[in-house]
């Protein structure tokens, strides 16, 4: 249910504009009232409100104070001023502080109306984003503290804020993507896109249009214009994953793109600027790959500014036991269920097994003792299901 506080001297003001949003059946709205900006100021401090519908012209603290110090203490409430000397300069003043709307005395019904729903909408928007960002960060987070990964994050927090080139090496599963997306999410390009290239996943007849995008009529189905990653990807960061099973023939294209920053689409003729950080990753011995003639030495020395290690789960068992509750706690959010214990001698059973198949094994393996368990999870049961 939406908290609404109504900040108003007049009471007569108070009473038709509270009269007015409990006439809106459908919103379910909760309303307080303040007759002064110091009380509005002290029923912001002690509870939460979506929306703050505050007079300006106001005895003890006017309105544009108290939206000042909300603002100072970081309440997150959304503000509309109402005022009966309204002006432009004014609006604009209280825009800047942070307002989302300004009404005049007396305001009308529908502008009123539509401004709180379009407040309360913006709000829920937020809080969606919110819950959004939170589950992201969640499923890309960084768990453990066995000395391996606490270098992996220490040359994250080093490489991140400058726009070095970086290979990550690896074997499947071992969490490749996690590193390059904390690099991206630590560095000034954060606020532009992340985008992803499985290069082992698209054949290879179709790699060059997906990374530089192609023109219409360059082949048979190419009904229309498509733009590549290297253009998606403006501003923010482009992952290459599994670069080395990328063809010579798309690797030299890379490099140049990477050397001269601009890309031409299949089937055009005209150069497109990119800016573009290239992180890549891959699971094989890149030197051993050049030794052997199927990746170019240029290129290699071009995305390995810096090289990042990321171990297997056998060289950081003494994380598991942090990774295992993790996914406990993730599949039961998921799931809405509650989350299930899980014995220590059962630890000790998870931390000999080899994990060849590294975090995503061991993911498998939490959600299949979830299902396959009861309240607890067993050392019996790990033996049986592991």
């Amino acid at each position: 249910m939406p908290k609404v506080l109504l900040i108003e001297d007049e009471a007569s003001i108070r009473a038709v504009l509270k009269d007015i949003l409990k006439d809106q059946k459908d919103l379910g709205l909760a309303i307080e009232e303040a007759k002064d900006g110091m009380e509005g100021l002290a029923k912001l401090e002690a509870d939460h409100f979506d929306l703050v519908l505050c007079d300006i012209k106001m005895p003890k603290m006017d309105g544009m104070e108290v939206l000042q110090k909300a603002k100072e203490k970081g309440i997150t409430s959304t503000f509309v001023m109402i005022s009966a000397h309204g002006s432009t300069e004014l609006a604009v003043d209280a825009t800047k502080m942070g307002a989302y709307d300004f009404l005049q005395k007396p305001p009308d019904l529908n502008r009123l109306l539509i401004t709180v729903r379009n407040a309360l909408d913006k709000n829920h928007l937020l809080r969606e984003t919110k819950t959004l960002k939170k589950k992201i960060s969640s499923k890309y987070e960084m768990v453990g503290n066995s000395p391996a990964l606490e270098e992996i994050k220490t040359i994250i927090e080093k490489v991140a804020p400058t726009d070095a080139r970086v290979l990550i090496t690896g074997p499947n599963g071992s969490g490749k993507e996690l590193v390059a997306r904390h690099l991206h999410e630590k560095s000034s390009r954060s606020k532009f896109e992340f985008v992803e290239v499985n290069c082992a996943a698209i054949p290879g007849e179709l790699i060059e249009s997906e990374l530089f995008g192609h023109e219409k009529g360059s082949f048979t189905s190419a009904i229309k214009q498509r733009i590549g990653k290297f253009e998606q990807a403006e501003g923010g960061t482009l992952f290459l994953d599994e670069i080395g099973d990328m063809t010579l023939a798309v690797q030299a294209k890379v490099l140049r793109a990477l050397q001269e920053s601009k890309v031409t689409r299949v089937g055009g003729e005209k150069d497109v600027l990119v800016n573009v950080r290239v992180i890549a990753a891959t699971n094989k011995d890149l030197k051993k790959e050049i030794a052997e003639g199927r990746f170019r030495e240029d290129l290699y020395h071009r995305l390995s500014v810096i090289i990042i290690k990321v171990p297997s789960l056998a060289q950081r068992i003494e994380d598991i036991e942090l990774l295992a509750e993790k996914f406990l706690a993730d599949i039961a959010t998921e799931t809405g269920a509650r989350k299930k214990e899980i014995e220590k001698g059962a630890f000790k059973e998870l931390k000999a097994h080899p994990w060849t198949g590294n975090i995503r094994e061991l993911r498998n393996v939490i959600e299949r003792l979830v299902i396959m368990s009861e309240a607890t999870i067993t050392e019996k049961e790990v033996k049986k299901y592991l």
